[in-house]
Formats: C-alpha cells, sequence, structure tokens
C-alpha cells in the first residue's frame, strides 16, 4: 500500500468514525435532547413559590412551568449544581446574575396576567427554560 493509498482509507475511516460519533452526541451528553413543554404545576393560592435552578443533572428549573395568581412572588433558588447559572426573562421584565452558589435566591413579583418565559442564559441551548404563567 502506498502512502497515497494509506491517507485515503485513513481519511475515509477518520470520516466514518466522525460521522458515527456525532450522532451519539446527543446520548452522552445531556440536556441535548429536543425537549417536550413540560406540563404546568398548579401553584395558584400560593403567595410565594420555589423553583429550584439547577434541577435534574444541573441544567434544568423545577417546576419548569408554573401556574401562579398575580401578585404572587416566585422565588427561584440554586442548588449549586451544573456551574453558574442566571434567571433571565426572554422579553427583559427580570433577570437575576449569573451566580453558582449553592442557597442563592433572586425573587420576582408577578403582579400581572400573562405568560413568562425565562432561561438560563449560559444554558439555554441544553434546552434550560422556564415559564411562569401568571393567572387572575
Amino acid at each position: 500500500m502506498t502512502d497515497r493509498t494509506r491517507r485515503g482509507a485513513l481519511a475515509a475511516a477518520t470520516a466514518v468514525a466522525t460521522a458515527s460519533l456525532a450522532g451519539c452526541a446527543d446520548a452522552v451528553i445531556s440536556g441535548g435532547e429536543e425537549e417536550t413543554d413540560p406540563e404546568p404545576v398548579d401553584r395558584t393560592g400560593s403567595d410565594r413559590v420555589t423553583v429550584t435552578v439547577g434541577a435534574d443533572a444541573g441544567f434544568a428549573f423545577a417546576p419548569a412551568h408554573v401556574v401562579v395568581e398575580s401578585g404572587t412572588t416566585v422565588v427561584w433558588e440554586w442548588t449549586g449544581a451544573g456551574g453558574a447559572h442566571n434567571v433571565v426573562d426572554r422579553d427583559g421584565a427580570f433577570g437575576s446574575e449569573l451566580i453558582s452558589e449553592q442557597g442563592h435566591t433572586f425573587e420576582h413579583a408577578f403582579a400581572e396576567a400573562g405568560v413568562f418565559e425565562y432561561v438560563c442564559t449560559p444554558h439555554q441551548t441544553r434546552g434550560m427554560a422556564g415559564v411562569v404563567e401568571v393567572v387572575e
């Protein structure tokens, strides 16, 4: 076998291996799969509701979709898992600092009805997103 054919065979083998591994990446890296919309969790009737930041191996909010009444304060509490996180409303209504400290909290009082979608900006590509649905 000449150098030229060896290089060609090696290049072909590398391309096949790369393509094979690319299909496995989502199985190895949690959070890479497409998420379905989370089931809403009804917390109406509560003045304060807590959402965990860094749940499920560190890259989720729990509950990810919460329903509250106007006037409710939502408190996000960090687990310390998954590195630094923040809570940022997609439309700019609220936003926290980027924090990794376990026990840190951020809160926001929801005065008006609406649907507020938020993300952890460093991990939004991993599906770290949530919804606060405010009803009258």
